[in-house]
This record gives C-alpha cells, sequence and structure tokens, in this order.
C-alpha cells in the first residue's frame, strides 16, 4: 500500500503537479529556503508576487543578511506573520556568521536556524537536494487525515504524531524531491478543504473518508471558541504640510519592528497625552470608520483618528522610533497592512 499510494501520486503529479512555480526555477537552497518560510500559513497564489518582488531585491543570501530589518520588513509588508520575516533576516545572519554563507545541507543544523520546523527543513531539504525527509504541513495532514480516516483535529498532539507515523510510511525512498511537491500539490489543488475534487483524486480507490461518506468532515476542525475583541484608536497625527507621526513598534509582539500609526487606549485622552509624550499641540480631532482586522486569537478593532497638530514636537526630533512621513508621493516604509490601508485612504 505505501509504494502505491507514492506511485499513484508521483504519476498524477507528472501529469497534472505543479511544475513551474518560481522557486522551481531553478531549485537552490537559497531559493526554496525562501519560498517554504513564505508558505508557512500562506497559500502559493498569495506568496508568488511577494517571492518575485523580495527575491529581486535580496537575490543571495549574503545580500539579506547585509540588509536592514526595516528593509526586510518593508519588502514582507502584506504578508503577513511578521515574524516569519524576522527570523528569516535573523537566519541569514547567523548563516553568514556561522556557516560561512552557506544554508546547512544536514537537518538538524538547519533545523537549529530560527523560524524553521520539523516539516518545513525537511520540505527544504527534500526539494532541494532530493534528500529524503518527511513532511507534515497543513496539506499533508489533510490528505492523510481522509484517506486513513483519521478522527480528532490535527493539531491535537496525540493526532499528530499518528499523521508522522503515516507520513513515514507513505514516503517513498527515492524521487523525494517530486513526492514532496506531488503531495502538498494534491492537498492544495483537489484535497481542499473546501470543495474536494474525490473524482480526479489519484487516491480515491482506497481512500477511507471518501467510502465512508465522511470527506466534509475530516479532519477535524480545531475546537472553535469566542475570539476575544481589543480595541484603540491609531492617530493619524498630520502636521500643516499633511505630514503624518510614524511610530516604529517593539521588536516583538503583533507587526512587531514594523512602523505603525501611535495606538491609543479608546478612552485616553488626546490632547493631554500627546502633549505629554511628544510636546505635540492638538488644534482638533476626528474619529473615522472602525475597521476590524483579526489575527488567530483575537480581534481587533482599529478607530482611525485624524489629529490636526500645531507642531511637531520637540520629543520626536533625533528619535529613531518616530518619523513625519508625506503619504503621498512617498515610498512606503514597512507598514501592517491596516495601517498601510488608513494611510492610502488619508493620501486620497
Amino acid at each position: 500500500m505505501n509504494q502505491s499510494f507514492a506511485t499513484r501520486i508521483l504519476r498524477w503529479y507528472k501529469k497534472y503537479g505543479r511544475h513551474d512555480l518560481p522557486w522551481q526555477q531553478p531549485r537552490s537552497l537559497y531559493r526554496v529556503w525562501l519560498a517554504e518560510i513564505m508558505l508557512q500559513q500562506t497559500q502559493v497564489k498569495t506568496v508568488i508576487p511577494y517571492y518575485q518582488n523580495f527575491l529581486r531585491v535580496f537575490p543571495s543570501l549574503k545580500r539579506l543578511a547585509d540588509a536592514s530589518q526595516d528593509d526586510v520588513l518593508a519588502r514582507w509588508a502584506g504578508l503577513g506573520y511578521y515574524t516569519r520575516a524576522r527570523n528569516l533576516h535573523t537566519a541569514a545572519q547567523l548563516i553568514q556568521q556561522e556557516h560561512k554563507g552557506r544554508l546547512p545541507r544536514d537537518f538538524d543544523t538547519l533545523l537549529a536556524l530560527p523560524g524553521i520546523g520539523r516539516s518545513t527543513a525537511a520540505a527544504i531539504l527534500s526539494q532541494a537536494l532530493d534528500q529524503r525527509h518527511v513532511i507534515l504541513d497543513g496539506n499533508v495532514k489533510r490528505v492523510l487525515a481522509r484517506y486513513h480516516a483519521i478522527d480528532g483535529w490535527p493539531g491535537s498532539p496525540a493526532v499528530e504524531q499518528q499523521l508522522w507515523r503515516l507520513a513515514e510510511q507513505h514516503t517513498p525512498q527515492n524521487n523525494n524531491a517530486d513526492y514532496t511537491q506531488a503531495i502538498m500539490d494534491l492537498g492544495a489543488t483537489l484535497c481542499r478543504r473546501g470543495q474536494p475534487n474525490c473524482v480526479s483524486c489519484p487516491l480515491a480507490c482506497d481512500c477511507a473518508a471518501l467510502a465512508q461518506g465522511r470527506v466534509s468532515e475530516l479532519p477535524t476542525p480545531r475546537p472553535r471558541k469566542r475570539l476575544p475583541v481589543k480595541a484603540a484608536r491609531m492617530l493619524l497625527l498630520a502636521d500643516k504640510s499633511g505630514a503624518i507621526l510614524l511610530e516604529k513598534r517593539p521588536p516583538s509582539g503583533i507587526w512587531g519592528g514594523l512602523w505603525s500609526l501611535p495606538e491609543f487606549a479608546m478612552d485616553e485622552d488626546i490632547v493631554t497625552t500627546c502633549e505629554r509624550r511628544w510636546g505635540i499641540r492638538v488644534q482638533d480631532s476626528d474619529d473615522g470608520t472602525l475597521l476590524r482586522h483579526s489575527f488567530s486569537h483575537y480581534h481587533f478593532d482599529i478607530t482611525p483618528c485624524r489629529v490636526r497638530v500645531h507642531n511637531r514636537g520637540v520629543s520626536v526630533q533625533g528619535s529613531a522610533a518616530l518619523q513625519w512621513f508625506q503619504p503621498a508621493g512617498s515610498t512606503l516604509p514597512g507598514l501592517a497592512a491596516p495601517v498601510k490601508r488608513i494611510l492610502e485612504q488619508y493620501a486620497r
């Protein structure tokens, strides 16, 4: 059964799989590593334009390592999950310092780098070097959970351990680069979460979920819980020239290291706080339309607030974490997606 499983997937992949993805032409450790980090929790069609732009700016590991974090985050802005970008940059610098600028070809050494987990390390080495390693990303979990009719949320330790064992059993000894891409493609294009195309699936003849009529209920969804809601104002502090004050966020936490609009609690007094924090005198303020941005663990309700000011503030000058920025006609720095939308609306 194991050989048949892999053989069928590989035969399907040869005819219907994706062979022209940017990181396949050509395959190299650097190109595949970059792609696999971007593809964590993000679909291929979303990643491709970001990947191509990122690669144009950082065509080599050295260029990435030598860049500033601001430059890296600016090219990543909009792709989300910004910890990935910070880890990518840190890993590039570590590779320069500790591995003579060469990405490790050993599994354990690669796994030790920031942002690289077990499945990501396996996918990198399998696709770039055709080494035999077992992957278990979301697509593979879905294929295996349906094929074997595995009950339970795949993110739970017991179910995940069972899926790792099955993934090991099915992974062939040879042709690993193609098999790795093939089983990911199968999950992404046929064995989709919604509207799976079982008629075209090479595994349909002995898929347990299909035989039991349980394709739509497997894999078992994550237990749902009501997400909490956090609310804040984001201030569009505008001087007489139309410049907006931006504030760099702390390196950790949401949107870590990105530039953002100053964030205020909903009940915070704008006039008093601006005077106390920056020496900025407020002329008037006006709340805009609420914008909800959802994370995996909570909703963030943002109220943009346009604030006209008399002066730029003494404490802003010379601060590395604060800058006045002209939205119209300027290159946007690394901004979180909702902040970018707010600024674009303001510029219009």
